[in-house]
């Protein structure tokens, strides 16, 4: 993908492997909002503004490498569409959600933000983790910063509670206190199933929060997370499954270390109703 980086801006020549929409609304990130001229996300301490151009897009930041990496543009995803897309029923998905690319995302906001999402909608995990910001993160010029670990664990359960969370409130009181920064780097170079396990010992991360976790925080392409949508996905396309266990190692089988580019073009298509 045909790009070049500025002081502050990174010009993207390219509509067909980078759009902001399929992007941000495909069910990875909560921490965007949709404004007149395209998008203003956070990640960390970080912001960043993203603009349609004719030829492209313009993102706008004080930090551009960090987002050059955070929107993965070193990647090349023509290559993996080409791959993917001799399955056919991936056909008409990859090309509904041409510009989908997997976010690099800071892996303690993306366990946070995976176990906030557990049997949640968008449009509350969106709410309920800007009240965290809001609530316990640093202000920056015009928005708050992610909260670190040491920020959270000032936090009690009453309080998560008392920006929504409900009774996910327990677990991200607990699981502030159960892991830190060094640990989850250490994870990082477990392999996945093992990973998978470790993460799962977290309170409040089940097996879909878990995938989730693996493949927008360490960026682990051999998992399929299994939700709602997926499994319709697999009932009506491969056979009558019920056991989401069972659907999610059929999928990884199927597509192995793609498998998780699969999942987010499969969820992006069918969540739209197509």
């Amino acid at each position: 993908m045909k790009y070049k980086l500025s002081s502050n801006t990174i010009e993207i020549e390219d509509k067909e492997d980078f759009d902001a929409e399929h992007i941000l609304e495909c069910g990875q990130v909560f921490s965007f909002q949709k404004t007149d001229k395209g998008y203003v996300v956070w990640s960390k301490d970080k912001m960043c503004q993203i603009e349609e151009t004719v030829k492209g897009w313009t993102i706008r930041t004080d930090d551009v490498e960090y987002f050059e990496n955070y929107f993965d543009l070193k990647t090349d995803y023509s290559k993996i569409k080409r791959h993917l897309q001799q399955y056919p029923i991936l056909q008409k998905p990859i090309e509904y959600g041409h510009g989908i690319r997997i976010l690099k995302q800071d892996l303690f906001e993306t366990v946070i933000s995976f176990v906030v999402s557990a049997n949640n909608n968008i449009k509350r995990i969106k709410m309920i983790l800007q009240r965290i910001r809001e609530r316990f993160g640093t202000k920056k010029d015009g928005f708050f910063a992610f909260p670190t670990r040491k920020q959270l664990l000032q936090a009690t359960e009453q309080d998560f509670a008392g920006l929504g969370a409900g009774y996910r409130a327990k677990y991200l009181f607990e699981v502030v206190r159960q892991l830190d920064d060094q640990t989850l780097q250490c994870w990082a170079s477990l392999p996945t199933g093992q990973l998978r396990k470790q993460l799962m010992s977290l309170m409040g991360v089940g097996p879909k929060v878990a995938d989730c976790i693996l493949l927008f925080g360490y960026g682990k392409g051999d998992v399929f997370p299994v939700d709602t949508w997926i499994a319709q996905m697999y009932n009506r396309f491969y056979k009558k499954e019920e056991n989401r266990e069972r659907i999610r190692n059929l999928l990884t089988n199927q597509f192995e270390k793609l498998s998780g580019y699969a999942q987010q073009y499969l969820f992006f298509y069918m969540r739209a109703g197509q």
